[in-house]
């Protein structure tokens, strides 16, 4: 391993597979993170710290030129592709850019990337997907599933009852399959295949719950049936690093592979809790490296929601902290807030603590395990204000009573927040 960490660059950092990479790259010491986007407005920006904008949409013709300008001035050894379009672009691409790409070879991301291809190709090598239906024939079975031949999170696809619906469908978007509907049970395998071939990782993972075609509950499930197919695909392509496909049960409940996709999946997450950071994983096998895995053997459920991640316009070098029902709340410590003060730790804010009671402070906070924190205690007497012990006015002060925030606002005019504000002070960037 290098002393020097690996420059890491995750495009486009702001969907949903940008914000896994993110979680499961940032931590790690051996990676300096950056990510970059074609789309202004997009999270990124609230999640990585080295975040570059600027760049082209990959459709554009001179996105590569430019793409790699970025990589030199940067200095990016691995660039991880985080959405289907820019995994095709970049696998292509890989030649001209001067770094790695984690990305399988270009004629397999060709094959991934259309649906139409993708069954030709397994089922050609006996593996089970869906029966494509000729919109021509004389009569068929409804209801019909159309799905586009390009296209990710279920975005365009149809159940169509009736022949008029798929009609209408279909004159809507030509592009779209005409395919045998599959009423089971759904479920992703994600997968490692390391530089030499070797299929390292099979975790078959159920689609409990989906939200606009992204799975937001898994649950980790043994099935052999799904490891079989793995070993079949693996066999079927050329495939290197993470990547996934996904199942769903026909009216027998025999599993039928829906599409294969050579990139890491946002809710590979719930393998990455039990030991499995197929990103990581990726970079390292990207670099040449081997790789060896750890599993904890537990049971684990993910659920997934909007998350909100905030910006502010405000500048602080103090924080100023009321104790009681604020930093200890029933008898506890409040850990947002605790969170957020190690946060100002970091950064190299003064934290002061605004209290009324007697007794010693600093037994107090050994007892919580906060001793050492506060650069300062403030004592109040029974009629002192809150606002008579704030000095410094480049702060922020944090208090569960409206009434105290409110004389502490309208006496320094310095920003106020309640605990349920604390958790917008977060600053998520890595």
């Amino acid at each position: 391993m290098t002393a020097q960490p690996y420059k890491v660059l995750v495009f486009p950092c702001g969907s949903e597979i940008g914000l896994e990479a993110h979680a499961a790259l940032s931590w790690s010491k051996h990676i300096e993170l950056y990510g970059a986007s074609s789309n202004s407005e997009n999270h990124g920006p609230f999640v990585y710290r080295r975040y570059l904008d600027g760049l082209p949409f990959v459709t554009e013709p001179d996105f590569v030129e430019r793409f790699r300008a970025m990589i030199d001035e940067n200095g990016i050894d691995v660039v991880v592709p985080a959405h289907d379009d820019a995994v095709l672009v970049l696998a292509h691409a890989r030649e001209k850019l001067g770094c790695k790409v984690v990305a399988s070879p270009p004629e397999t991301c060709e094959v991934c990337r259309s649906k139409a291809l993708t069954y030709r190709h397994l089922a050609e090598r006996g593996i089970r997907v869906p029966k494509i239906i000729d919109p021509s024939a004389s009569s068929m079975e409804f209801p019909v599933f159309l799905k586009p031949d390009v296209g990710q999170g279920s975005r365009g696809v149809h159940v169509a009852r009736t022949s008029e619906e798929a009609r209408f469908y279909s004159q809507k978007d030509p592009s779209l399959l005409w395919l045998e509907y599959l009423p089971g049970r759904e479920y992703t395998v994600d997968c490692f295949t390391d530089r030499h071939r070797n299929l390292v990782f099979v975790g078959t993972r159920e689609r409990a719950r989906v939200q606009n075609g992204i799975s937001v509950r898994a649950r980790p499930v043994k099935d052999a049936r799904a490891e079989a197919i793995a070993a079949k695909i693996n066999d079927a392509m050329l495939l290197r690093g993470v990547w996934f496909f996904q199942l769903k049960e026909d009216c027998q409940g025999e599993p039928v592979v829906l599409e294969v996709a050579s990139r890491i999946a946002g809710s590979t997450a719930v393998y990455r809790s039990l030991g499995a950071n197929l990103a990581l994983m990726s970079v390292y096998d990207a670099l040449d490296l081997d790789v060896e895995l750890l599993i904890n053997d537990v049971g684990v459920e993910m659920d997934r929601a909007l998350t909100s991640r905030y910006r502010w316009d405000i500048t602080y070098r103090h924080v100023y902290v009321d104790l009681d029902d604020t930093l200890i709340v029933g008898g506890r410590v409040n850990t947002r807030l605790a969170a957020f003060l190690f946060q100002c730790v970091n950064d190299g804010v003064k934290l002061h603590l605004v209290t009324r009671r007697s007794g010693d402070i600093g037994e107090l906070l050994r007892g919580y395990r906060l001793d050492g924190l506060f650069d300062q205690v403030c004592r109040l007497g029974a009629e002192d204000t809150k606002s008579s012990c704030i000095t410094e006015r480049d702060c922020v002060f944090i208090d569960c009573s409206f009434a105290d925030r409110l004389a502490v606002h309208r006496s320094l005019g310095v920003p106020v927040f309640d605990l349920d504000a604390v958790e917008s002070l977060i600053d998520w960037r890595r």
